[in-house]
């Protein structure tokens, strides 16, 4: 099991290769697998903001794209340049509540080393869900 330090650091990693010309705002995500493997993941913009794309959810799509699956992830961290502990936006936390498994460690960070823990649930109590379809 990876230590949760070290996720973070993976997270760290990713959110070195952010492109965010726009906004500065740099994000970086990291899943980590039942089998020890690590997907990071960044956010890039575009001049046409609504077609930018969240850490967490290429993080999570680029585990998938290799073949991992919800039940597959044990662990993400995200890491952002902010006062407290980042917060995924609203997309990812549905991306999340749907392709993250409940019992899922979520790590949240700054830059100044705070923590914060979270679960799927927390994130997005009620979420929608292929049950409401």
């Amino acid at each position: 099991m990876m230590k949760k330090g070290d996720l973070i650091i993976e997270a760290g990693v990713a959110r070195d290769r952010a492109y965010a010309p726009y906004s500065k705002f740099k994000v970086g995500a990291a899943v980590f697998t039942k089998d020890g493997k690590v997907f990071h993941g960044a956010n890039v913009e575009n001049a046409s903001y609504g077609l930018s794309m969240c850490a967490e959810r290429n993080a999570i799509y680029h585990a998938m794209m290799n073949g991992y699956k919800k039940d597959d992830f044990i662990g993400l961290a995200v890491i952002g340049d902010t006062k407290k502990p980042i917060a995924p936006c609203g997309a990812c936390r549905q991306v999340i509540s749907e392709l993250f498994p409940r019992d899922g460690i979520i790590l949240l960070a700054n830059l100044k080393g705070e923590i914060v823990e979270r679960t799927v649930d927390s994130l997005l109590p009620e979420a929608f869900t292929p049950a409401d379809l």
